[in-house]
């Protein structure tokens, strides 16, 4: 396919997956549970970090998360108490497991108490084109406070050459102003110009079928590829195309 025929084709791919139907089977559904924007940034935090393996897996747990937690993120991360926490001694996903839940909760506090929150510490040091080193700057904010070694693997740092797949998902959601109603948009600092495709085993393979890559790891260098291709055929909202990637991967096999 040249450009042009490239283009229309992915094109019509977002038009048939960027639909609600869509987040019936994606864990995009968890923040959409909630209408107050912390509530909704914080249930998309979560459930983007644990958005590897399988999806039922990957949705039903992120539905014990937010049981776990009363179904009110931002209050119990504001006002939780030790005993509170006592109740998330059992939660694991794969290897996200209670100790890290923990963390996670009271770096999310730190964070909304001393950092004005993730939209936030997310919008600071952008630059052109790119999140990766905001990406990497929230990690070194998320882990100020005292934590164990282990849970750092839990958050991604692009400037290690990560693809931070879960990290650009998330930005997705909360990012981008998608007229399906798929997306939720909530945050107007950042521009979604700047952000990054969500790569992975699926939109990876579709990539390079369509020689939109030829990079063979699922890295960061191959984002920043994947990206410029993406930024050829919409300059203005390069990460729709992850509709498309990830649904032909997913969905047809391609």
């Amino acid at each position: 396919m040249n450009h042009s025929e490239l283009k229309s084709f992915l094109d019509e791919k977002v038009i048939q997956y960027n639909t609600l139907d869509f987040i019936e089977s994606d864990p995009v559904q968890i923040p959409h549970l909630f209408t107050q924007k912390e509530d909704i940034e914080i249930a998309g935090f979560l459930s983007a970090t644990i958005a590897w393996g399988n999806r039922t897996m990957i949705i039903r747990n992120s539905h014990k998360m937010m049981d776990l937690i009363g179904n009110a993120p931002y209050d119990f991360v504001m006002s939780h108490k030790e005993e509170d926490l006592a109740k998330l001694e059992h939660f694991v996903h794969r290897t996200f497991n209670s100790h890290d839940f923990t963390f996670f909760i009271k770096s999310l506090k730190n964070i909304y108490q001393n950092h004005n929150g993730l939209e936030s510490v997310y919008s600071k040091n952008q630059q052109l084109e790119t999140m990766q080193k905001s990406i990497s700057d929230f990690k070194k904010i998320f882990f100020e406070i005292p934590h164990q070694y282990r849970t750092q693997k839990h958050v991604s740092d692009p400037m290690n050459n990560s693809a931070a797949k879960r990290i650009n998902m998330f930005l997705r959601w909360m990012v981008r102003q998608d007229n399906k109603g798929v997306d939720l948009g909530i945050w107007k600092s950042i521009s979604p110009a700047s952000l990054s495709c969500p790569l992975d085993v699926h939109s990876g393979n579709v990539a390079r079928k369509l020689g939109l890559l030829t990079r063979k790891q699922n890295d960061g260098k191959a984002v920043a590829a994947l990206d410029l291709k993406l930024r050829e055929l919409d300059p203005n909202d390069p990460v729709k195309y992850d509709f498309a990637l990830f649904g032909l991967g997913v969905f047809e096999g391609f």
